[in-house]
């Protein structure tokens, strides 16, 4: 269920609102064991899905390093080699 949640710190170009929201909903679905709520449920997973957005956004804009920063497409390039070479070609 979290596969998706990515690495978003020091990335030229940073991340995107839409990577960070989207980490945020793995995260939330994590937490609550289900990808789609209840209609019960709905606004209170919206509204944590929105707080940990910006509390990532928040921690993404404190942290900072001395390390340059890592470039997107050789770091998906990386990934699919260790995906091949961990499960074959698809």
């Amino acid at each position: 269920m979290c596969r998706n949640i990515r690495t978003l710190f020091n990335f030229d170009p940073p991340a995107t609102e839409d990577e960070v929201r989207a980490s945020a909903l793995q995260y939330v679905r994590k937490l609550s064991g289900t990808t789609k709520p209840s209609a019960a449920n709905a606004a209170a997973f919206e509204l944590a899905v929105d707080e940990v957005a910006l509390v990532t956004r928040r921690l993404m804009d404190s942290l900072v390093t001395n390390a340059p920063p890592k470039d997107r497409l050789v770091e998906a390039a990386k990934a699919k080699a260790r995906s091949q070479s961990r499960f074959g070609e698809r």
